[in-house]
């Protein structure tokens, strides 16, 4: 793999690596949590989690999934 094609790896890791602490974080806990502030308690329906929620949900499983994929490629470029 090319030096400049592993920064931009790298970088691209970092990125989506703190992309999900933030989106982590911002899940809510058992008695609330940051969502909250963003309107996840707002209108909150007694069959489930509010559209933020899903949505908040969806990213985090999809960051987590890109950062699977960065980490498995950084460990096969760098042959560990």
């Amino acid at each position: 793999m090319p030096s400049w094609l592993l920064t931009v790896v790298i970088a691209f890791h970092i990125l989506v690596g703190g992309t999900l602490i933030f989106l982590v974080l911002l899940h809510s806990g058992r008695g609330g949590g940051l969502s909250d502030m963003f309107g996840g308690g707002l209108g909150a329906s007694a069959a489930g989690s509010t559209m933020v929620e899903k949505n908040l949900d969806r990213l985090t499983i999809i960051s987590g999934l890109i950062f699977t994929f960065t980490t498995i490629t950084l460990a096969l470029a760098l042959d560990l």
